[in-house]
């Protein structure tokens, strides 16, 4: 299953960072990466286009868009899909994502996500855990995040991880405290301001919480096919501690 990446070269960052925002728990990474290319006013760069992503196109001020696209400023790059994928596409995507980011100056990659938890709705600030493919990232991560230290990971990202540890690329993964089945505009916000301090921006969270119901309401059917991909990938197992640990 070929996975193309349609660029456009002379868009793209000679050095970059790569965010990855793929649909998951409480939709955290998709929140996080759409209010980030709007405040940072970021610009397509690529799409990606294969036969094994359902037939869809999105429709931004008019103008037909692939739903999985990657956008960009001069140092920065976020690759978003604003469509579930199916729990089929999981391999070849993850394998083209970390080809693609090795073909390029990729300095590291984070991945956003979230980490469904069961008392999420009495947690007032949801805490940010960090996954690290090598422990000299923590020179990066800071204290902004907590190191996750057991647990499972499951879905694209887990794969993702794998690759590039294979490949040696650097890479980060961000997963913020989270509803497993509702769109979480807080957990997203929570990890932008993760995403301040590792990369020294500066992107304001109070109108995303502000639109926190707005949101909710707007991704309520991308989060409804989302779960149902999650489910076929047994996500719930993120639950679990692995066994020889308890």
């Amino acid at each position: 299953m070929e996975i193309r990446f349609v660029e456009r070269k002379e868009l793209i960052p000679k050095k970059f960072v790569l965010i990855n925002a793929l649909p998951d728990v409480g939709l955290v990474g998709v929140i996080a990466a759409t209010h980030l290319i709007s405040s940072l006013k970021m610009k397509e760069i690529a799409y990606l286009d294969s036969e094994v992503f359902p037939p869809i196109i999105v429709l931004h001020e008019g103008e037909p868009k692939s739903p999985i696209r990657i956008l960009a400023n001069d140092s920065l790059a976020i690759l978003i899909s604003e469509t579930a994928v199916p729990a089929e596409a999981i391999y070849p995507l993850a394998n083209a994502i970390v080809n693609w980011a090795s073909s390029k100056n990729v300095e590291y990659m984070i991945s956003l996500g979230g980490l469904a938890v069961q008392n999420r709705q009495d947690i007032d600030s949801p805490k940010v855990f960090a996954v690290l493919t090598d422990k000299k990232l923590m020179n990066i991560v800071g204290d902004s995040a907590e190191l996750m230290e057991e647990g499972y990971i499951v879905g694209a990202y887990a794969l993702m991880i794998k690759k590039c540890m294979e490949i040696k690329l650097p890479a980060i993964t961000l997963l913020a405290q989270s509803f497993f089945s509702y769109p979480d505009p807080e957990a997203a916000a929570a990890t932008i301001k993760v995403l301040n301090k590792i990369l020294n921006l500066n992107v304001d969270v109070s109108e995303l919480l502000q639109r926190g119901e707005e949101i909710r309401l707007r991704a309520k059917d991308i989060m409804r096919r989302t779960q149902a991909e999650l489910i076929k990938m047994n996500k719930a197992q993120e639950y679990d501690l692995p066994p020889l640990y308890m």
